[in-house]
């Protein structure tokens, strides 16, 4: 596993997994204890991750709460998308959508606004009266 940037990007490859978690946990925690603002976190290079990893992940947006900040996940790749999916965490994490714009569509501003890859739909049903 390989990490690189600052205190604003960083940019993850490799393997995120068990033999990996402590020294992306620190190197996560260092981040956002030293910026402001949201943290991005590339995912584009990133192999693979296990439980533990996805665990390094949870535990960094839980800090970047706590100091005030908001971690951003970009470029999930597609299988590890599914994963946040099928956990329902894509509902916790901050996700950018990197969907591929229309042919001859403008390109998005290069700070855009994180959206979530999906939206929940929630229904509002009557409560009955006894």
């Amino acid at each position: 596993m390989h990490i690189r940037g600052d205190h604003a990007e960083l940019v993850v490859g490799g393997r995120l997994d068990v033999r990996s978690a402590a020294d992306a946990r620190t190197v996560l925690h260092s981040a956002l204890d030293a910026g402001r603002g949201d943290l991005v976190l590339d995912l584009t290079e990133l192999d693979s991750w296990d439980a533990t990893g996805l665990g390094v992940i949870m535990g960094a947006h839980r800090r970047a709460g706590r100091t005030g900040r908001r971690l951003v996940l970009r470029g999930v790749p597609d299988r590890m998308q599914r994963v946040l999916v099928a956990t329902r965490l894509h509902r916790i994490l901050a996700i950018e959508d990197d969907a591929p714009a229309p042919a001859g569509a403008a390109h998005p501003a290069p700070h855009s606004t994180p959206r979530p890859v999906t939206r929940p739909v929630t229904r509002q049903h009557p409560q009955r009266g006894g």
